[in-house]
């Protein structure tokens, strides 16, 4: 890439974290749509859990090959390709006529977002070369997530009430648009210095092994666990696990390179993205069925009950991020663990939504940890990777993200079926006191989530961590320094034509 001034840095910074907003903004801003979605498509409880799950799993799906795919032929091009995508599939969805339609369409905008978070945070990898440069660019980036994932509530409440459900994917289309205009013009191409070669085996296995999981997650509480469908489903499940242990470490260009790993800091940041924010899915799904299937809330009023959550959500990570440039990690990490773990058990073992005052302090202390969460992730996932991988290395952080959302709502979602199939009224509704004590056994896994962060961060950010990361980072440098092996990927000069 050539080198760009800072305001050409800053314009790309914009325009990476433009595409963010609107993939991350999508994936909360639906849930307060669903009781109209639900009531207009007449879905089931399981149905909506789909809409959400089925565009978080393609992501978590595709998110390391689009990585590769970017570092291979080019990252500008696979970015402008998912902007198309995702606002196309956007568009789509505001016209879906069924829930299976909506489910289709959902899952072609995930494709597509599939291409824009990691490469977009390989781009800015490749062009913040300067670590504490970075790390405020990566504080910025992850205040973003924090906007997107903490006001879609709000954002998706407004939008419901004024216009209808089918408006919350209106709003993708100018963003998508502006953002594909100013990358054609102002953001300079870039490759790895070696090409990765495709590895379709590696990535049917993740997506069995994701598919299958999160299928079987979701139907057990209506099939039965023990049935034989959700068996089948497991087994695939593991299967598919088993492959990926076995396989991935024989091929020269894996999917995932488990030598990444190796690093105690990178192996920390994918642990603690799961737990976070399979923690923010199950926070935002319970959460949101409270406010209005118990409560009797609109969808503005819910959104605005959980404003408290979203000021913090948007405050927290540039501040973590300048934490980061300047003391580490480690500080972050466990403002992180202890504001969820405390946040989920003000719910868990004091019944904080029973009273206003209560529930509110509770989503402001959830609001603090998770919005000290993301850019200490971040970070640790690109921090000494060859800047060659920054596509995988961010994917894989990213991956783990939704994974983390797809897996919160999924078990949330299964733990709340269970506990709440014998509570509804004659009307079909749920008594509050009903509510509380069956959605208390998912509010302690939120707790814990909170507590796997905090312990997990202690032990990735001490001495012996960084050590291995750059005992990790040496060898990663080493190898992509030596020739290509026999039949291998290509070596290929980085190419570095701008536009403009």
């Amino acid at each position: 890439m050539p080198e760009l001034t800072h305001r050409g840095r800053m314009l790309v910074l914009a325009i990476c974290c433009m595409s963010l907003l609107i993939v991350s903004l999508d994936v909360t801003v639906l849930n307060v749509a669903l009781p109209a979605m639900r009531q207009d498509l007449d879905a089931s409880v399981s149905g909506m859990q789909w809409t959400i799950d089925a565009y978080t799993l393609v992501l978590a799906s595709l998110l390391m090959l689009a990585g590769s795919t970017a570092d291979r032929i080019g990252r500008r091009k696979v970015f402008m390709a998912g902007l198309v995508l995702f606002t196309a599939g956007s568009a789509l969805c505001s016209l879906a006529s069924s829930l299976d339609a909506l489910i289709v369409f959902r899952m072609v905008q995930a494709v597509g977002g599939s291409m824009l978070n990691p490469v977009a945070m390989s781009i800015i990898t490749n062009t913040f070369t300067d670590p504490r440069e970075r790390a405020r660019a990566i504080g910025v980036w992850g205040g973003v997530v924090g906007v997107s994932m903490a006001a879609g509530p709000l954002v998706g409440g407004v939008l419901v009430d004024s216009v209808g459900w089918r408006s919350i994917f209106w709003i993708n289309l100018p963003v998508g648009l502006a953002a594909l205009l100013l990358t054609w013009r102002f953001v300079p191409e870039s490759r790895a210095p070696r090409a990765r070669r495709p590895d379709p085996v590696g990535q049917l296995l993740v997506v069995a092994l994701l598919g299958a999981l999160t299928y079987a997650i979701i139907e057990a509480p209506q099939k039965g666990w023990t049935s034989p469908e959700i068996l089948l489903f497991a087994a695939v499940a593991a299967g598919a696990l088993a492959g990926l242990v076995l396989y991935e470490p024989r091929r020269t260009d894996p999917l995932i390179d488990v030598r990444f790993f190796h690093s105690a800091p990178f192996s920390g940041a994918t642990v603690i993205a799961v737990s976070a924010f399979a923690a923010l899915g199950g926070f935002l799904f319970v959460t949101t069925l409270y406010l209005q299937d118990v409560r009797g809330l609109s969808a503005l009023d819910a959104g605005l009950h959980m404003l408290p959550m979203a000021v913090m959500v948007c405050v927290l990570p540039p501040l973590s991020g300048r934490i980061v440039a300047t003391r580490g990690p480690r500080m972050p990490l466990l403002v992180a663990g202890i504001g969820m773990a405390v946040g989920g058990l003000m719910f868990a073992a004091f019944d904080a939504e029973t009273g206003t005052a209560t529930m509110f302090t509770a989503y402001v202390v959830f609001g603090v940890g998770f919005g000290a969460v993301n850019a200490p992730i971040t970070n640790t996932a690109v921090s000494g990777m060859p800047r060659a991988q920054a596509g995988v290395a961010a994917a894989v952080a990213s991956t783990s993200r939704q994974i983390g959302q797809t897996l919160g709502v999924a078990v949330i979602g299964a733990v709340l079926a269970a506990g709440t199939s014998a509570a509804h009224t004659s009307d079909g509704g749920i008594p509050a006191a009903g509510f509380v004590a069956a959605s208390r056994p998912a509010w302690w896994i939120i707790t814990g989530c909170g507590v796997c962060v905090l312990l997990v961060g202690l032990v990735s950010s001490g001495r012996w961590a960084l050590a291995t990361a750059r005992r990790t980072a040496e060898r990663l440098e080493g190898d992509a320094a030596a020739p290509a092996p026999p039949g291998g990927a290509r070596e290929r000069p980085s190419s570095a034509r701008a536009r403009g």
